[in-house]
């Protein structure tokens, strides 16, 4: 723990920290000795964790609420925080979108890409120098392993996740020599408040990881990056589409879809 916290703290920055993934992410950083820094829309939310983290783990913690559609937001974010020597950037928030493209509101689509891609990118590039010039940290992304190929009714989301990994991959390359730790976390089905806002039950999706398990996985890899993958169950269905001519995997996955 205290290596950990020697490489990657003193401060994380966690975006999507009042729900899920992201609040694990909060959770476990601070079990291992970093202050944090809450970002995420709700703030009632984020007092209620911030108030549990100070009382149970002693952490120093700060609370940003911040609507990461919003144009402004990562700029703000990042002027919040430059005061503090952040050694973890965690871009967790994303949300997504199931259904037919071009059937779905125009708005959300545009909302999703602001939140999954350019507040992600706004971000890293404003934290990046501070992180190479110490010559140690993190930055960790949350994408999906729906990123990984183009998948039937999800187009929208799966395409941002794509800009993700290769936002993440192409990071690990250029940071690695500086001594900054990049990886790209890309987890299946996960027991989080996303499936059922898209209307799915999670307990019917197969190999159903918890946030708790995922946000750990993720920070024991995080030194082994370009990307990783928590389940074994999805490392392999996606080894085996991404071996299979594209037109028969994409076919396959429409129809996996019932569509």
């Amino acid at each position: 723990m205290g290596d950990f916290a020697e490489r990657y703290g003193p401060v994380a920055v966690v975006t999507g920290a009042s729900s899920g993934i992201g609040r694990s992410f909060a959770v476990q950083l601070a079990d291992r000795g970093l202050d944090v820094v809450l970002v995420a829309r709700r703030e009632d939310r984020l007092r209620a964790l911030a108030d549990e983290l100070r009382e149970t783990r002693g952490a120093s913690v700060t609370v940003l609420p911040a609507d990461l559609a919003d144009p402004g937001a990562a700029g703000e974010i990042l002027e919040a925080v430059a005061p503090l020597d952040v050694g973890l950037l965690v871009s967790n928030a994303g949300f997504g979108v199931k259904g037919t493209f071009g059937e779905g509101d125009a708005a959300t689509l545009s909302a999703m890409l602001m939140v999954n891609c350019e507040a992600p990118t706004q971000l890293a590039h404003g934290l990046a120098p501070r992180l190479r010039r110490r010559g140690r940290g993190g930055v960790l992304f949350t994408s999906s392993v729906e990123g990984l190929m183009g998948c039937p009714y999800s187009a929208g989301y799966s395409a941002t996740k794509a800009y993700v990994n290769a936002l993440g991959e192409a990071l690990w390359a250029e940071l690695s020599p500086a001594g900054v730790d990049v990886l790209t976390l890309c987890p299946g089905a996960t027991d989080t408040e996303a499936p059922r806002l898209q209307g799915v039950d999670p307990t019917t999706l197969q190999d159903l990881m918890s946030p708790d398990e995922v946000a750990h996985a993720a920070l024991e890899h995080l030194g082994g990056g370009p990307t990783h993958i928590p389940s074994a169950h999805y490392r392999n269905l996606f080894d085996t589409l991404l071996a299979m001519p594209r037109r028969d995997a994409l076919a396959a996955m429409a129809r996996s879809m019932g569509k």
